[in-house]
């Protein structure tokens, strides 16, 4: 089944002074492809406070390192951008969001200061949401409202650990973690049977022994009256699965359910490498039964007949790997049965050292070769990678150009389309990554302005043309550098054709190995129609990019 989307395009025209808005609006009937997928990434808690009302909770008060507590986003704020057409307008097509199940209470300081749960990836309770980042009804609303506009939503899971322990954050019981010894991540035993940090328990995911309830959690449930429900569900998962009452079945049972109560449509998931990888495909069955059990209760909220996401987070893994990672004594393949995609971490590096065009082909040959089938997320900056590719966001542009044009899936860190700043004084460690969104700058700078128009025209192209991230790249002209793409899917057929570092004003492109004479084509970059004569076409525009898409 395929989606109709609304595109809208905003070309600003420059004159002098004068600043000129023209609005196109098209009806495009586009499949929603994963492996083309525009995600923006964001951290719930930074992104934009809807209700000031759960800014603090369970006593989160104290002073903490810069940056380091909880600073008033949730999802309602999130909602309210979906809501206004922010997304849209930047061309997103998924948002993933940091984890927002129930945190620690208390706060700890790793060395950089006293620090709250704000991030997500620290849980008490998987079975309920933190007040922080607001309720399950909230939850509801997003991504029914998501839904609405064509926005998948991807929520975060971690089952490798809990939040560490606090005076107000009891150590859950020894058959369901380990404490010691700490990994060093020299093999592959010494990255999963482990403790990633100190002080940060972690899920005996290897156990097949069947476990009891940890007590902190019963107490909790009794404490909130729903401890009958959640034992009750409990049984019947069991009962249908199968499975052993081990830890890590448990989890999956949890964060299954957010799959059947809300319809999302993916998990992002967090430290892939530090868990056995059987754990990911059993993981897969779970989520593959429950969103086509949400599919068969709920037929008018199906979006299309896409499966279950699953992005996964293998520090350090690279395209290059292709489907092995290795851990130096053993090599893993984490596609097959288990996930859609990796987190690509050698895109920022391929960027800052390869040609685009040595980047763009060498990713097309590897997607539609050896991880057809499959997909990578690329990304050039995100919330704990400390060596981004523009540190000091000087090169917003290129990185909007590089990134959103890429074959792959693209992650959109939030505020890369607004430069917001990377570099925050006084922070310690990856907080200095964590900065609440600069709205004001969107609002009332005209440079940050001007570059969220340029990621806005890349991010509504891509979306609506799945040959950008999908499809096969092959290179037209090196000079003026002109590529095309071509994607198909059954009866749906996609290709466009791009040109970068292309001189101001007059451009002359050779298009006849795409299109042919007489065909009407339209630059989406600066709102231009085009005619293909003698296999080129001419074009007149202030800018030095080119979006051809054939005008239907």
């Amino acid at each position: 089944m395929k989606q109709i989307l609304v595109l809208i395009l905003v070309v600003v025209t420059l004159t002098g002074c004068k600043k000129e808005t023209q609005v196109l609006n098209k009806n495009i009937e586009v499949p929603f492809i994963w492996e083309a997928a525009n995600v923006y990434f964001l951290l719930t808690d930074r992104f934009n406070n809807g209700d000031t009302s759960n800014d603090i909770n369970f006593n989160r008060n104290l002073e903490t390192g810069k940056l380091r507590g909880f600073e008033g986003g949730d999802i309602k704020g999130i909602t309210q951008k979906i809501k206004a057409g922010y997304f849209t307008e930047l061309g997103i097509n998924a948002i993933w969001m940091t984890p927002i199940v129930e945190q620690i209470h208390g706060g700890t300081d790793e060395g950089t200061g006293l620090t709250y749960g704000f991030h997500g990836y620290w849980t008490s309770d998987w079975t309920n949401l933190d007040p922080n980042f607001g309720t399950k009804a909230d939850l509801k609303e997003l991504v029914e409202q998501a839904h609405k506009k064509g926005i998948r939503i991807l929520l975060d899971a971690v089952i490798n650990h809990t939040g560490p322990v606090t005076e107000q954050d009891a150590l859950w019981p020894e058959e369901w973690v380990r404490t010691a010894p700490q990994c060093d991540y020299k093999s592959y035993e010494n990255t999963i049977t482990c403790t990633l940090v100190k002080n940060l328990p972690d899920i005996k995911t290897e156990s097949n022994e069947a476990v009891q309830l940890p007590p902190q959690l019963v107490e909790k449930w009794k404490r909130e009256g729903r401890y009958e429900q959640e034992v009750s569900e409990l049984n019947a998962f069991f009962e249908r699965t199968g499975h052993p009452r081990a830890p890590r079945f448990y989890i999956m049972k949890w964060l299954s359910d957010y799959i059947l109560e809300f319809g999302i449509d993916g998990y992002r998931v967090d430290t892939v490498k530090h868990v056995e990888e059987s754990v990911w495909q059993e993981f897969r069955k779970e989520c593959d039964y429950t969103f086509s059990e949400f599919k068969k209760n709920n037929p008018n909220k199906v979006l299309d007949d896409n499966d279950f996401y699953l992005v996964g987070e293998v520090y350090n893994y690279g395209i290059s790997a292709k489907k092995a990672f290795d851990f130096g004594d053993k090599k893993v393949n984490y596609f097959d049965n288990a996930f859609n995609s990796l987190i690509n971490f050698e895109s920022k590096w391929n960027a800052a050292q390869q040609t685009k065009e040595v980047m763009f082909k060498r990713y097309s040959d590897i997607l539609n070769s050896d991880l057809k089938g499959y997909g990578v997320m690329n990304y050039l900056s995100s919330h704990d990678d400390g060596q981004p590719f523009d540190a000091e966001r000087e090169k917003p542009f290129e990185t909007a150009t590089k990134l959103l044009l890429c074959p792959g899936t693209s992650q959109v860190f939030y505020g890369d389309e607004s430069a917001r700043s990377l570099v925050i004084e006084d922070t310690q460690g990856d907080a200095t990554l964590r900065s609440f969104m600069n709205w004001d700058a969107i609002k009332n700078n005209t440079k940050t302005k001007n570059i969220l128009e340029h990621w806005q025209k890349l991010g509504q192209f891509r979306i609506n043309h799945p040959a950008v991230g999908a499809g096969t790249h092959q290179m037209l002209t090196a000079d003026p550098y002109v590529f095309c793409r071509r994607f198909s899917k059954e009866n749906y057929k996609d290709q466009v054709i791009i040109g970068l570092d292309l001189p101001i004003g007059k451009k002359v492109l050779n298009v006849s190995e795409v299109f042919k004479n007489g065909d009407q084509l339209y630059d989406t970059y600066s709102s231009t129609p085009v005619k293909v004569k003698n296999g080129k076409v001419t074009l007149n525009s202030e800018f030095n990019i080119v979006l051809l898409e054939k005008q239907q």
